[in-house]
């Protein structure tokens, strides 16, 4: 056999180590694009848990005032645990009932500013992987029904966040 014949063969079978490296680069390439898209998809798609926990809890606080007449007297008639419970009497403007909802990414917060007559639920990121959607940093319902929501500056993102 001839040395033109074994080097063809040789060639048939297998990668040179130029060819592979190229496909490791360009494979590297779109992993450094692709994932960091993939993480901001993540982070966006964990938000509908904020929203819907936030939602929840509000629509549990205007069945209570309807038949009591009054917001947040116990956390038991909202559903939550004893040890999610407010100090008792809760004083105006107090932060109670603190629930982490989903997966642990966000927390639930309950304030009431002036005595059981309004009540303000904000939703904050808890991971540290989720407070890089910084477009989105607080989810906030109020007696109203206002949907609302800040970005990391505590500039109004409304209209991007609750689409």
């Amino acid at each position: 056999m001839s040395q033109d014949i074994k080097q063809r063969r040789r060639r048939i079978f297998g990668f040179t180590l130029v060819e592979l490296m190229i496909v490791v680069g360009i494979v590297a390439i779109l992993a450094a694009i692709a994932f960091p898209l993939y993480s901001q998809q993540v982070r966006k798609s964990r938000r509908t848990d904020a929203k819907n926990a936030v939602l929840d809890l509000a629509g549990r606080e205007e069945r209570l005032n309807s038949t009591t007449n009054s917001y947040w007297t116990d956390t038991g008639m909202l559903g939550y645990t004893a040890a999610l419970a407010p100090p008792f009497p809760a004083p105006p403007g107090a932060a109670f009932g603190v629930q982490t909802v989903g997966s642990g990414y966000y927390q639930i917060t309950v304030t009431q500013p002036t005595a059981q007559t309004t009540f303000t639920v904000t939703a904050t990121p808890l991971t540290a992987d989720q407070m890089k959607d910084t477009s989105c940093m607080a989810f906030v319902v109020d007696q109203t029904g206002k949907q609302s929501s800040t970005d990391i500056g505590g500039a109004d993102s409304t209209a991007t966040c609750w689409k």
